[in-house]
């Protein structure tokens, strides 16, 4: 019974919330608001402030959450183990992706390999994306680079440019390449400080001694695209998420390697698991294919 009750405080905790959590795992509100309080009650401890229809966790509440973590990743697994034993039909693979467009192609192909296995897709920018890992709410993360963590394996997928956009009305519009240099002072749309992209960029805008004008920070790709849409100022993107507009105009940096890496990643502990192992064959097979390489 307490497993229960620990499965229902860990959803409510992760999600947020008696809603979201009782869609997740698929039971009344009222079932799961009995389980939580039953637990409370039988320890007499209070795991969660409730604040009319806000939560937040107590202190005894945050430290039970680090061990139902653990206890979560065990019992997926347990699932790894018995579907290695049973065919590896079933399951469900937790993935983070800091967006679709490097994360779609291998999870194509990994349900085309295994349509049994429930994809279940997270999207946010690389800082989420790791804490997810680490938390143990994903299993495998595809991420736009390489995290300097021992605790994290990373295997690399492919490589993309970092360009500039423009609204067709902008002085630079016109060109299809510019110098960096003649970004100075150029007013420009940024994705918040977590983004992968955003980084490469002021790697490159210090290494060169140029300043430009954040008029606008924003939390997501698209947000960027529709500003950059509306003159707002110039956005920055990696070529493959580039989404066409017609008001909108790529331009290529010239003298400056900008680019990120999409790279899969998992905790080291758990490369061995066979659905995170699974995942990683995939997307070696799909990066081969993409490289013109025999599988």
């Amino acid at each position: 019974m307490i497993f229960t009750q620990l499965r229902s405080f860990h959803a409510v905790a992760t999600e947020n919330g008696f809603t979201a959590a009782s869609k997740v795992l698929n039971v009344g509100q009222p079932t799961l608001t009995s389980q939580v309080r039953a637990l409370e009650d039988m320890f007499k401890v209070e795991l969660f402030h409730r604040r009319g229809r806000e939560i937040e966790l107590t202190e005894a509440g945050r430290a039970l959450l680090t061990v139902t973590r653990r206890i979560m990743d065990l019992e997926g697994q347990a699932q790894d183990l018995l579907n290695a034993f049973g065919g590896f039909h079933t399951g469900t693979l937790h993935v983070g992706a800091v967006g679709p467009y490097h994360a779609t192609e291998m999870l194509s192909a990994f349900s085309e390999t295994y349509p049994g296995i429930r994809l279940a897709v997270t999207v946010g920018n690389s800082s989420e994306m790791v804490g997810r890992l680490l938390d143990y709410s994903a299993d495998v993360a595809v991420l736009a680079h390489v995290e300097d963590d021992p605790r994290i394996f990373a295997m690399p997928y492919s490589r993309h440019k970092v360009i500039v956009f423009a609204h067709k009305s902008h002085p630079l519009a016109k060109r299809k390449s510019i110098r960096i240099e003649e970004l100075e002072g150029a007013r420009m749309v940024l994705r918040e400080s977590g983004s992968t992209t955003r980084r490469a960029l002021e790697s490159a805008l210090t290494r060169h001694g140029v300043t430009v004008n954040p008029v606008m920070e924003i939390g997501s790709r698209e947000a960027v695209w529709l500003a950059v849409a509306r003159g707002i100022g110039l956005g920055v993107v990696s070529d493959i998420e580039f989404i066409k507009h017609p008001d909108l105009r790529t331009i290529e940096i010239e003298n400056a390697d900008i680019h990120t890496t999409a790279h899969v990643n998992c905790l080291m502990e758990r490369r061995d698991s066979r659905l995170v192992s699974a995942f990683f064959d995939v997307a070696a097979e799909t990066r081969k294919l993409r490289q013109g390489e025999p599988v």
